[in-house]
This record gives C-alpha cells, structure tokens and sequence, in this order.
C-alpha cells in the first residue's frame, strides 16, 4: 500500500518528540482534556451536558458560560504516550484555515506530541501570528462578518485523530514554505450581519499576535477517537435556559425594604 504523507501546522507546544506505538488492544484509553480558558489566568464556566459514545468515538458535550469582550484561548493537554491531531473549529469555521468545518481528518489540524500541551489563542492568519479570540455578538462574530456563516454559531469543537501506524518513507517529501491563511474578509458577506441580530454569542476576530509554527508530517486515523463541544452562552441566556440556576434570593421585608414611599397605584405618570 502506497504511503501518502499528510503535511500539516503543528504548534509550537510543550512535550517530547513522539516515538512509534504499535496500534493494538493494548492501548491506552484516550485521555485528551480540553479547557477553555481566559487570557490571563483562570478558565471559563463549563457545565457538563452529555458524555457518550457512539461508535467508536467518545463524545462529550458542555455549556459555557462567555463574557462580553473577553479573549479566550482552547487549552488542550494529551496524556496519551503517543502524538495526536486536533482540528479544531470555532462557530463552525477551522481555525487554521478559516474553512467551513465538519471536523474532518482531511482539514488542517495541529499537533500535540505525547503528554504534551497545546494553547490555541486566535484565528492563523500567518505561520508565525494568530489574531485572538473572543467574546462578542453574532453580528461582530468572525464566521458572519467574513461569510455571513450562522450555522453552528456558539460553538467550540475538537476532534482528536490518532496517528496511523507509519512505515518508513523511501524519501523525504520536500516541505512547502509558510502556513495557509484564513480568507480575507467576503464582501458579499458584510451585508448579512444585520440578519444575525439575536442574543447569541459569537467569536471576534480580535489583535493580532505572534504565534510560531512548524509543519510537520502527520497521517492521521479515519475516524477520531475523541469529540469535545462547548457551546457558549451569556450568563442571562443559561440563566433563563435552566441551565445555570440564577434565581434571585427571597427579599427580606425589613432588611430590604426600600428607602422611601412608595407612589399609590394609578397615580398620575406612574
């Protein structure tokens, strides 16, 4: 069987190189935890909502709560002795590429080595800057303002590939310089922002920021063994979905009263 090589950006991130696991029952059971955290320091609410299987793919789903403004970063720690992918998308778009994402092993993806970590802060933009995420309405979110794309606003997701088992290659394919870019602005697209109006959350298209890369070959399985969700919400949107519990403490009649007197009911302008 032929051996293609698959070329791909791979952060730069803590851990050791990868070396070659065989693919058996032996195994280790994937152990891939994904945070969502804030720019200096801390992570976001997160709120578990399903965890199954199906297939062959674990599958774990949960509510988050964002903040106006706010820049976040996608933290993800493998604790696998083996190198693995990650595509990544954002409101449904890759973040490497920009493209529409079903999270597929064809898109562009990032590498983590073995019991290594990955932060990924932004849109790449370039093999060496990322422009940063961040909390905003739909109509300033990046999938709309760029291609006026709503279809899966309000959601991070990550797919984990494991590394197929890999012969050693007769020749070294040359590698190609720099890094894709995520597409500039569509101007068909700027017109539909007025459309995206609602009270959902959405991610901007923030500061630019150095971020290197390298390009590495990486062959990734079929299927991914792990899918991670969050779809983010406002506080007052989970509020009202039950899914936070916000109701307001009973009012003390003598402790909480109001300072003055009340206007009586009917009374003119009130």
């Amino acid at each position: 069987m032929r051996y293609v090589t698959v070329l791909i950006i791979a952060a730069v991130i803590l851990g050791a190189t990868a070396t070659a696991h065989p693919h058996g029952k032996d195994r280790p059971e994937e152990a891939v935890s994904i945070e969502i955290a804030a720019e200096h320091g801390g992570v976001f609410l997160s709120i578990p909502h399903r965890d199954y299987r199906k297939g062959s793919i674990h599958i774990i789903k949960h509510y988050l709560e964002a903040r106006r403004g706010a820049n976040y970063g996608i933290c993800i720690r493998n604790m696998t002795p083996e190198r693995i992918g990650v595509v990544i998308a954002v409101d449904g778009r890759n973040i490497i590429s920009g493209k529409r994402s079903d999270l597929k092993n064809t898109e562009a993806m990032y590498i983590i080595n073995r019991y290594g970590y990955g932060r990924y802060d932004g849109w790449r933009t370039a093999g060496d800057t990322v422009h940063k995420f961040y909390f905003t309405d739909v109509p300033d979110s990046y999938a709309v303002r760029t291609f006026g794309d709503a279809t899966a606003m309000g959601v991070i997701a990550v797919a984990v590939y494991r590394e197929k088992a890999r012969p050693k290659p007769l020749y070294e394919r040359k590698r190609p310089q720099g890094a894709p870019r995520a597409p500039a602005t569509e101007g068909s697209a700027r017109g539909k922002t007025e459309a995206f109006g609602d009270e959902r959350a959405g991610t901007g298209f923030g500061d630019e920021r150095y971020s290197p890369t390298i390009r590495v070959a990486f062959e990734p399985e079929k299927r991914p063994v792990q899918k991670t969700l969050f779809k983010y919400e406002w506080h007052e949107v989970l509020c009202r979905k039950g899914i936070l519990h916000c109701r307001a403490e009973a009012r003390n009649r003598l402790w909480d009263e109001d300072p003055y007197a009340p206007f009586p009911p009917g009374y003119p302008g009130y």
